[in-house]
């Protein structure tokens, strides 16, 4: 499939519409909006805003980012890399493997940027675990008298001899008997 040459937004929308082989009523009615606004929108007479572009673009199941370069709300080089501009640039592959490629591309480097954060959570946490028990080392600990268990034993056990002590007479008794 050759790729158009897209100047504008809305041809940019229509173009991935078509690509993605999806009506203009299917479209508007996935992103919530009335079909004569999206195709008011597909013919550049009105310029939507960054959240209706969000629901068009998950209509769609592209990069909300793309959309919003192709709208002047980013700059092209805020959200886009090298990879992304090649990926768009290159008229060898299709509009619909370019959404793939820049979809997976987006997916790795959520990915990645997840597990530095919890990476860094992870540091932080034990440089605070850290911390806390050096804090405990340096302060002295308060000594405290240690009750004594041998109360308890010898209760324990005058208490077990006392109840044994009629059993051990009965059982004699029947011996005897």
């Amino acid at each position: 499939m050759a790729t158009l040459k897209v100047t504008s937004l809305g041809d940019y929308i229509r173009e991935q519409r078509e690509s993605a082989q999806v009506s203009l009523r299917q479209l508007a009615k996935s992103a919530g909006v009335s079909n004569p606004y999206l195709s008011q929108i597909e013919r550049g007479l009105k310029k939507p805003s960054a959240e209706i572009l969000q629901q068009i673009a998950k209509g769609l199941r592209i990069s909300a980012e793309t959309l919003y370069v192709r709208a002047g709300i980013l700059d092209e080089g805020h959200g886009a890399s090298d990879v992304t501009a090649a990926v768009l640039t290159d008229p060898t592959i299709g509009e619909r493997h370019k959404r793939v490629l820049l979809d997976i591309y987006e997916s790795f480097r959520a990915e990645h940027a997840a597990g530095l954060a919890s990476t860094a959570s992870v540091e932080a946490a034990k440089t605070s675990a850290t911390k806390k028990s050096t804090a405990k080392k340096s302060t002295p600990k308060k000594s405290t008298p240690k009750k004594s268990t041998a109360k308890k034993s010898t209760a324990k056990k005058s208490a077990t001899q006392t109840s044994a002590a009629p059993a051990a007479r009965r059982t004699n008794s029947r011996r005897s008997s």
